[in-house]
Parts: structure tokens; sequence; C-alpha cells
């Protein structure tokens, strides 16, 4: 049976990996991983806008990875409407990478959940195989953190490389062009990033764990036989 200090550790491990598949799942539901404010330019062109008139031409859009909302400014008033990507929109856009993001965040759902498992085990006993103990904890939360962290990267790579907000903007417009004035990333994001930071977290507990607890001696006294003891 590990000791308290290792109990103590290892059961922080496991909150965090829990709390990680939690976080994971917020961000998937959560539709606001990134928002921006978004012209009509064809508005803006049609009536000549001046600067002080482009306020009426600018909306705001924002999104998750399943479904958003855009809000459109074209001179006559605020049109709002709600879109999902699937099934149509993803034709539009990377589909391809799209698609990866959402299997890279499925997959670590699951390496979350494994990482927990691990960690409850050695809060549990002492694994006879190295790979079930802190190497396998850290190996798990390697690779859960690391498949956050690659989804990450492709959700900005599909902002900044691939014009995503841009062609979200534009589906199914016939009649008017937007163009993203700026962009910013949402609450649903930095949840991911915290998912990830969570999995770095439990790299620092593990070590933590085995940091060896200076021992507490007890004095022993030694005991004195005189001469009248022996007598007696």
């Amino acid at each position: 049976m590990p000791g308290w200090f290792k109990k103590a550790w290892y059961g922080l491990a496991s909150l965090l990996s829990f709390s990680s598949f939690i976080l994971i799942i917020v961000a998937l539901v959560v539709p606001h991983w990134l928002s921006g404010k978004i012209l009509c330019q064809t508005g803006v062109d049609l009536v000549n806008a001046t600067d002080r008139e482009l306020v009426k031409f600018i909306g705001d859009i924002y999104y998750g990875l399943f479904r958003g909302c855009k809000v459109r400014q074209c001179g006559l008033g605020s049109r709002q409407s709600q879109f999902t990507i699937f099934p149509h929109l993803v034709k539009e856009l990377n589909a391809g990478l799209h698609v990866m993001i959402l299997l890279l965040l499925f997959l670590a759902l699951a390496l979350a959940l494994v990482s927990m498992g691990f960690a409850i085990l050695n809060m549990i006993q002492v694994p006879y195989q190295a790979v079930n103990g802190p190497g396998g904890i850290c190996l798990w939360n390697v690779l859960a953190g690391g498949v956050v962290a690659l989804a990450i990267a492709s959700f900005m790579a599909a902002v900044k490389f691939h014009d995503l907000t841009e062609r979200i903007a534009n589906f199914q417009e016939k009649l008017f062009q937007f163009v993203v004035l700026e962009e910013q990333y949402e609450e649903s994001f930095w949840i991911c990033v915290a998912s990830a930071l969570a999995h770095a977290a439990n790299l620092v507990v593990v070590a933590i764990s085995h940091i060896p607890l200076p021992e507490i001696k007890t004095k022993i006294e030694e005991a004195t036989v005189t001469a009248e003891d022996i007598l007696y």
C-alpha cells in the first residue's frame, strides 16, 4: 500500500485528469471558441460610406466547433441568424482539418479517463509492473496533453491560414460580402487550453509525490543496569 503522502498526490492527479475531461466536454458543447467583428463590404461600397458611417455596417459573429451565431449589419438594421457547422457549412471549410480537431478532442477525452484510472490505481495499491506505476501516469498525461495541444494548434491554423471566420461569415451569402475586421479567442478556446495545462500540472504532481519525506526517528533510551538490580 502506498503511504498517505503519495495517496494524497495521486488523489490530486486523478482529480486533475477528471477536471480535464470535464473541461473538454464544456469546450465542445459551448459555441464560444472565437468571436469577431465583420464588415458588410457590399453595403459600404453601395453607399460609399464614410468612416463615421462604418459603424452601421459592422456586425458580430461567434462560433464553436458545432454551431454559432452571426449578426448582420448592412445598413438596414441588425439581423441575427444561427448556423450549424454540420452537415452543410463544413463543406465550405477545410473539412478534413475541422474533423481532425474533433477527433483529437474525443481522443483526449478517452486519454484523460485513462490517466485518471492510472492515478486511482496507484492511489489504491503499488502496481507490480512499472508501466502501470508513476511512469504510466506520466505517459498518459503527456499523450492527453499533447493531443489537446495539437487540437488547439489545429484550430489556430484553421483561423489564421484557412480564413475560418471569413468562410463562416460568407456562408450562403449571395448578395453581401463580409470582411473580418477583428478576431479574438473566447472562453471555450481558453477552457481547452486549461485542459492541456491540467495534464501538465499532473506531471508536476507525480514528480512531487516522489519527494522522500524525512523519517522521524524516535530516540530509544538505553536501560542502565546497576548492581542492585542484579541482586533483585
